[in-house]
């Protein structure tokens, strides 16, 4: 007899679905194209020294498509959905990190170009003040749709706790990544806003990467928040 969940074309966790698959090689994909090398093998080894010192944007770029993923594989393995909505979210964070891929690159490359006086390379040129808000502001919209959507992804599993029977640890995850996935698009906004309302009619130096700036500390703020939820988590589970 069909439970409940499979009614509704929901896997707990128990094999990779095909939706599951094709998100995590979209997420692949979108790694190939962040390669220190780019699309070619260094030719000397100053080409090769060049390709080492991009290391540093990669990592970071690395890592915040990885969290992307890795919140994707948690809810995938959590409730299993792969329902319409869950298939059009999915896809949809697929069409965006494709488009958000190189922007987040050009950030990270100019935030370590500008710490280390030029010793980092940029593989862009910006010409004017106004070109680095632009850059933030592309990457703000980016990120904050992807969050947006991890969000979207996170309520419609709170939303079918009940129907289908979520545990309190389970419905616990479902509000806690929903709730930390709208923070990190508030974050967005507002770095967005102060796009909007820094002058650029005269030198502003270090506070031209205002909007920059407050992204990294949301890595700050998530990584306290993940570290209330782990030990909330871990007293629940404790008291069955």
């Amino acid at each position: 007899m069909a439970s409940a969940l499979s009614a509704v074309g929901i896997e707990r966790g128990d094999k990779v679905t095909r939706l599951e698959a094709f998100v995590d090689a979209s997420f692949a994909f979108a790694l190939t194209l962040l390669v220190i090398s780019g699309d070619t093998i260094p030719g000397s080894i100053g080409e090769l020294t060049d390709a080492l010192k991009q290391i540093p944007t990669y990592a970071l770029s690395f890592n915040l498509i990885a969290q992307f993923w890795s919140s994707h594989a948690l809810w995938s393995r959590w409730f299993g959905l792969d329902d319409a909505l869950s298939r059009r979210l999915s896809l949809t964070l697929v069409f965006v990190l494709l488009i958000f891929v190189y922007p987040l690159k050009m950030v990270f490359a100019a935030f370590f170009h500008a710490i280390s006086a030029g010793w980092l390379p940029a593989t862009f040129t910006l010409q004017s003040d106004v070109e680095l808000l632009v850059m933030f502001q592309v990457f703000a919209v980016g990120y904050g749709s992807m969050a947006i959507i991890m969000a979207l992804l996170f309520a419609h599993a709170a939303r079918m706790a009940t129907p289908l029977g979520f545990t309190p640890i389970e419905r616990m995850r479902a509000r806690h990544h929903r709730t930390n996935w709208l923070v990190v698009a508030g974050f967005c906004a507002l770095s967005f806003a102060l796009t909007l309302i820094l002058p650029t009619d005269r030198p502003l130096g270090h506070w031209l990467g205002l909007p920059g700036y407050i992204l990294f500390g949301l890595f700050v703020f998530q990584f306290i928040r993940w570290r209330v939820f782990v030990r909330r988590e871990r007293r629940m589970e404790a008291a069955g």
